[in-house]
């Protein structure tokens, strides 16, 4: 497995250069700023061990006060290269979600190094919009999720309007941020 402090220190990358430095999400620079997001990186090797990894993290992040813990990256560095085993998982990870009786307090987001939006070509640039270094599920909690939705006017336009910054960006643009692994 990649060494974890590296996998942190890539993820925090992708995360100031491209998310919050983009825009991608007007929501992680506050988060990020107050230090309320958590890496975890996981060393599972398996559908089970990352499931128990996953559960582990949602009991954690409830856990913990909002104000100190508002967000969890679940990275998973060593195992679901291939965005089809990573839906897959993802549909798992969320029954998981629906059994522990979190679905309405914690909602999973999704990114992953070969994201492809259904409909698209693989080397559409609107993709990287969920592109990450590794693969990895987002933790978010809904309560904090509704109040930033009401907070942020024309909040249903994120999606249209990072398409667009990306479609501006381009490859060369994106490549440029260095927001891969070992950048």
């Amino acid at each position: 497995m990649a060494d974890a402090a590296a996998v942190r220190a890539n993820t925090q990358r992708w995360l100031e250069r491209a998310v919050i430095g983009l825009n991608l999400c007007p929501f992680a620079k506050a988060v990020h700023a107050n230090g309320q997001i958590h890496y975890a990186v996981s060393a599972a090797s398996s559908a089970d061990a990352l499931l128990t990894a996953l559960e582990a993290e949602l009991i954690a992040l409830l856990a913990h006060e909002p104000q100190e813990r508002d967000t969890t990256l679940l990275i998973a560095p060593a195992m679901l290269a291939e965005f089809a085993d990573f839906n897959d998982f993802l549909e798992l990870a969320n029954i998981h979600l629906r059994l522990l009786a979190l679905q309405g307090q914690v909602q999973l987001a999704s990114f992953h190094p070969n994201y492809q939006f259904q409909g698209t070509a693989a080397d559409d640039i609107a993709n990287a919009t969920n592109r990450a270094p590794y693969p990895m599920l987002h933790l978010l909690r809904e309560a904090s999720v509704s109040r930033a939705l009401q907070a942020l006017p024309h909040a249903n336009r994120i999606v249209e309007r990072n398409v667009q910054t990306l479609r501006e960006l381009g490859h060369a643009g994106w490549q440029a941020l260095g927001v891969g692994r070992g950048a």
